[in-house]
């Protein structure tokens, strides 16, 4: 299976400001050298594209908390050659999860 990556210009903006803003905060931590920009936009472009659409505009504005759990958790658990997430993973912030507690 072929990773698709098929973001708008829209959403590609989005991603590069979530990508600075996780490069920032785990550089805060002390753990910003073992991520870069290009790995973070990628894995988060991928998660996006490929079975797991995130609600870029509430992620770039969530709290630190949910804002780490979704990136780094998406760091630990993408599958960088198909873009899906494994371990059961599943982003607070994703689309997905938004639409079923409008329902709830």
């Amino acid at each position: 299976m072929t990773i698709k990556f098929q973001s708008s210009k829209y959403e590609l903006d989005l991603i590069e400001a979530i990508a600075d803003r996780a490069i920032k905060l785990a550089t805060s931590y002390g753990c910003g050298n073992q991520w870069d920009k290009l790995t973070a936009i990628m894995d988060i472009e991928a998660c996006h594209c490929n079975g797991n659409p995130l609600a870029l505009d509430l992620l770039l504005a969530a709290p630190d908390p949910d804002f780490a759990h979704d990136l780094f958790g998406i760091r630990r658990h993408i599958d960088r050659e198909t873009g899906k997430l494994g371990d059961c993973f599943s982003p607070r912030l994703s689309q997905v999860y938004h639409a079923n507690r409008r329902v709830m």
